[in-house]
């Protein structure tokens, strides 16, 4: 417990002494709330009953200056407005108070989403790849703000249960010793029903967490998917499957919840208990001169004022239970190790040569993906690589700018060892064309040079050229200046296809990669980006993988894969010479244009 609040004490630098503030003015509170009561027995018992009432000298004094006790009786407004001085002196402080611990709880808060979505750019792309969006989303958001709430709140309200305890205790055994002991036996029996419920809330409140967190992920995957499920007629499937979720969300929030009122109808039934044991033991000890009338309105007032705090006890363990949940979760991404790049990395020149020597890789022990590749390519030459689904292709090009780091061999970029290279410089001088393109839910201009800071428009128009995308823009009412939606929803496939491609090409990296990404753009289209590309007079170096052979016939290198290693390699013509995986395709796709050729031919 104390360890996950270690956590939060370190992001709260620089605001403790603003917390410790409203620590503090949580007692000056106190004081002035207690001093009231004292004020209104003293005018009940001495200045309406004429009773003699000890106070502190200095209030002595400050009554003998009125004029004593006898002239003062027809001066009660001064004690009224003593009230009222003492009430806006608790007003005040329990605003400095609530302010304070605001500052500091947000300050606090801010630092720590802060913090989480930082580290969230710097974990390695594994962990993204098996992490759930929306539990992640439901740990920077919910999970904060559950903890914000504790800092701003419950734990002020520790120490304002903590001060007024310590303040009321011995004002109300100097008062009257019997009256006292029948005020608290109920506070342990409350304080201890609290600790029983905190340890029931804290299972239940991360239960709820965790649904809730699923629920999150189902919408968001909903969300996303959209198009999918529109396509398929599958809303009904996925309102069953959010239905699910969300029951099961209400299900253990409303268990929650009535963990809850359990808890405060029981200390609310206690608590009364307990004002109606000091209401007839006054009542009886007022009857039989044992205490004045004043000393029961303030016992009365003093044992609403204290059970209140103590009954808090309860919701604040609660919360406490809650924060304990949410801060191990936030502590969980934040434990999470981050992508591994030291500083002392080297930086060379890329200039786009590449050499795989014996390279393999497996995402663990049983699970091989690569295994003793080898091929080597000069600056400015074009690899293709084919091969079946699930051999390894996309694993390949992955490599490269160390989304995934091989397991054996040695990757040498321009001579220098891969692994030595900065991964941000790397990538850096990598455009990679995904196969599955993000655009984000800004104008095509902004997608286009988000990878470039300040990229200028001449930049932009170019790599649209090159990427066959700029006459089509330029149809859009708004030009470059149109909103694509989110995940570019407001486009079609091969549109988002190819100004994911014109977005790789402003890097003018000397290393690009195309992970499939042609597949989603018609033959003409393809040819065109493919002329373009060598247009540029060969600047980068090009890995492409598709299944549309015309795409990679031109290359300098083809790479077949197959099962994670290369069966096949070389040139379009060397590899139509030999009888392998790639004439048979070859040959297939070939037939099968031709039977369209001639079945177009046929319906004219």
């Amino acid at each position: 417990m104390f360890s996950k609040f270690r956590l939060v004490l370190g992001f709260m630098k620089g605001n403790r002494h603003v917390y410790l503030g409203a620590v503090v003015a949580v007692g000056f509170a106190a004081v002035f709330a207690y001093a009231a009561p004292l004020i209104i027995r003293f005018t009940i018992d001495a200045v309406i009953g004429g009773e003699p009432v000890e106070i502190f000298p200095a209030a002595e004094r400050f009554i003998d200056g009125l004029g004593g006790r006898e002239t003062v009786v027809d001066m009660i407004w001064v004690f009224s407005s003593l009230i009222v001085l003492l009430t806006l002196g608790n007003g005040l402080f329990s605003f400095l108070t609530g302010r304070w611990a605001s500052v500091a709880s947000e300050t606090t808060a801010r630092r720590i989403r802060d913090a989480l979505y930082d580290h969230l750019q710097r974990l390695s792309y594994a962990y993204h790849v098996k992490a759930e969006t929306g539990d992640i989303i439901q740990r920077c958001t919910s999970d904060v703000e559950t903890m914000r709430r504790f800092i701003a709140v419950q734990f002020v309200e520790i120490g304002r249960a903590v001060f007024l305890t310590s303040v009321a205790l011995p004002i109300m055994f100097s008062l009257h010793r019997t009256l006292a002991w029948v005020s608290i036996p109920i506070i342990p029996i409350i304080f201890l029903f609290s600790l029983i419920f905190y340890r029931w809330v804290q299972a239940a409140f991360k239960q709820s967490d965790e649904a809730e967190g699923r629920l999150s992920t189902v919408l968001q995957e909903n969300l996303t998917g959209v198009r999918v499920v529109r396509a398929f007629a599958r809303q009904q499937f996925e309102i069953d499957k959010f239905d699910e979720k969300n029951r099961e969300y209400r299900d253990l929030t409303y268990r929650l919840i009535q963990l809850l009122a359990r808890y405060w109808s029981i200390s609310d039934l206690m608590s009364m208990l307990q004002i109606g044991a000091v209401l007839s033991a006054g009542t009886y000890l007022a009857v039989t001169g044992s205490a004045t009338i004043g000393i029961v309105v303030v016992f009365l007032t003093m044992e609403g004022m204290l059970l209140w705090p103590i009954r808090q006890m309860g919701r604040i363990l609660a919360d406490m239970g809650k924060a304990s949940v949410a801060v191990e979760r936030i502590k969980e991404i934040l434990e999470e190790p981050i992508e591994p790049n030291s500083e002392k990395m080297l930086r060379p020149k890329i200039l786009g040569a590449v050499e795989f020597r014996n390279v393999g890789f497996e995402y663990g022990p049983d699970r091989p993906i690569l295994r003793d590749i080898s091929f080597s390519v000069s600056p400015g030459q074009t690899v293709a690589i084919l091969g079946p689904t699930g051999s390894g292709k996309s694993t390949l090009v992955h490599l490269l700018p160390r989304l995934y780091d091989y397991t054996a061999g040695s990757i040498l970029i321009d001579g220098v060892e891969l692994k030595d290279i900065d991964k941000t410089w790397i990538r850096k001088n990598i455009g990679f064309v995904l196969q599955e393109p993000f655009l984000y839910g800004k104008t095509l201009k902004e997608n286009i040079g988000i990878v470039v800071s300040g990229a200028d428009e001449a930049s932009v128009f170019e790599a649209s050229r090159t990427a066959a995308i700029h006459d089509v823009i330029t149809e859009f009412e708004k030009g470059y200046d149109t909103p694509v939606g989110e995940r570019g929803v407001t486009l079609s496939g091969g549109q988002k296809q190819r100004v994911a491609i014109a977005r790789a090409l402003v890097t003018e990296s000397p290393i690009l990669v195309f992970d499939d990404s042609l597949s989603a753009v018609d033959t003409e289209t393809d040819a065109a980006i493919r002329r373009a590309l060598e247009a540029r007079g060969r600047k980068a170096t090009t890995f492409i993988i598709s299944h549309r052979l015309t795409t990679l016939s031109s290359a300098d290198l083809i790479l077949v894969i197959d099962d994670g290693r290369i069966v096949q390699a070389g040139t379009h013509v060397e590899l139509l010479a030999g009888d392998g995986m790639y004439a048979r395709i070859w040959n297939l796709q070939s037939s099968l244009e031709d039977e369209i050729h001639e079945h177009l031919v046929e319906t004219q």
